[in-house]
């Protein structure tokens, strides 16, 4: 009898230890931001990944020849310098268009004012 006390007792512990862990896995899961995953809404995300970017080779997105306008201000550009930059943007994949502009921040190469609404407007979407 007091063997068959011992088994009861044993398995109610088991079975109460069993439930208590089950609770600890169940909990969920909390994926921090990744670079892929940054959206805008979050600056941190967003000052996070320039910082990663920074320490990898920049990327380039077909648009080696922008490089002759490293250091220019945003409002030094002719109508004809912008399009140049708008060409780009417009043949650009939607999910390239923010690292694309990442690219430029490295580059030192500041979007002309012509195409800036048109670049934020598409970096929002």
């Amino acid at each position: 009898m007091t063997f068959v006390i011992i088994v009861i007792v044993s398995l109610t512990l088991l079975g109460i230890i069993a439930a208590i862990s089950q609770r600890h896995d169940d909990a969920p899961i909390v994926l921090t931001d990744s670079c892929a995953t940054c959206n805008g809404d979050n600056d941190k995300c967003e000052q996070e990944c320039m910082l990663e970017a920074a320490t990898h080779e920049i990327e380039y997105y077909d648009d080696e020849e922008l490089d002759s306008f490293a250091g220019r201000d945003a409002d030094d550009y002719t109508d004809d310098e912008a399009a140049q930059f708008r060409e780009i943007l417009m043949t650009l994949h939607p999910s390239d268009i923010k690292g694309w502009n990442r690219s430029l921040i490295l580059r030192h190469i500041n979007v002309p004012n012509q195409i800036k609404d048109e670049l934020l407007m598409l970096l929002s979407e």
